[in-house]
């Protein structure tokens, strides 16, 4: 596992769905995107199930550890050292929430708190197979939220070895950080708009990319999901951000062409 453990370091390797309800999630999501979901029957997993698409592993759907934490997508850096990369946060004035901790034999995992107050998690791979995404229905994109982006920059900057590039919104907005490495974009961070209310702290949020926002849209409002923000453009092609039933959020993404 040498190559895949090098080939998702410092990148998103795996999203994963904290819920109250594993059943109506697991329901919800696979008549969305069409998921096959295969619970694991060892206690030890505590009823996690994994949602495949053509195969392929593409998300995790599991109880809340902790009652009173919220109902959200999660997402997983890659990384080849877990250890080493919690010295690196507590170096970056981030905090690590949950130290390094066996996944069975799947690989091992922490969880850490940025600057801004965004949880985010390591996955150290050792039996899963790789991530499957850059198709429809699987994993698209992850993007933080912040209430001061500026803080939090600097320390993914110096843990995962990311370079910014900024992109202007217009009309006054806050600009938009890519996160790159290599020149590729791999992750997205902005300023937490104001008008969200004061009780919610910043968080990453996850995209799944879709062949027609608008009709991903459509049916999962039909299937009880909540709009947040309505199908629009953006330069890079389309997305809309949607509640899931259980109270998650999450986006639909469908992005042009690279040219």
């Amino acid at each position: 596992m040498a190559e895949a453990k090098t080939a998702i370091a410092n990148k998103p390797a795996w999203v994963e769905l904290s819920t109250p309800d594993p059943a109506g999630s697991r329901d919800f999501y696979s008549k969305l995107f069409g998921w096959k979901i295969e619970v694991s029957p060892d206690p030890q997993y505590g009823g996690y199930g994994m949602a495949k698409v053509g195969g392929k592993d593409a998300a995790g759907i599991g109880p809340k550890q902790n009652p009173q934490g919220p109902t959200a997508w999660g997402v997983y850096i890659g990384t080849s050292d877990a250890d080493e990369l919690s010295k690196k946060v507590q170096g970056a004035g981030g905090k690590v929430i949950a130290p390094v901790f066996d996944v069975g034999d799947m690989g091992k995992m922490a969880v850490f708190q940025d600057p801004s107050g965004a949880f985010i998690s390591a996955w150290q791979p050792a039996q899963m197979a790789p991530f499957a995404q850059g198709q429809p229905n699987t994993y698209g994109w992850a993007e933080l939220n912040a209430r001061g982006v500026e803080q939090a920059i600097p320390f993914y900057k110096k843990v995962f070895g990311w370079s910014e590039k900024k992109t202007p919104s217009g009309q006054g907005g806050p600009d938009y950080t890519e996160f790159q490495m290599g020149g590729d974009s791999i992750a997205g961070a902005w300023e937490m708009n104001p008008m969200v209310p004061a009780e919610m702290p910043s968080y990453w949020m996850v995209y799944f990319n879709v062949d027609d926002v608008d009709q991903a849209f459509k049916k999962a409002t039909g299937l009880g999901a909540t709009e947040m923000m309505a199908p629009q453009d953006f330069p890079g092609g389309r997305f809309a951000i949607i509640s899931d039933p259980q109270g998650a959020a999450f986006g639909l993404l469908k992005t042009k062409p690279r040219s």
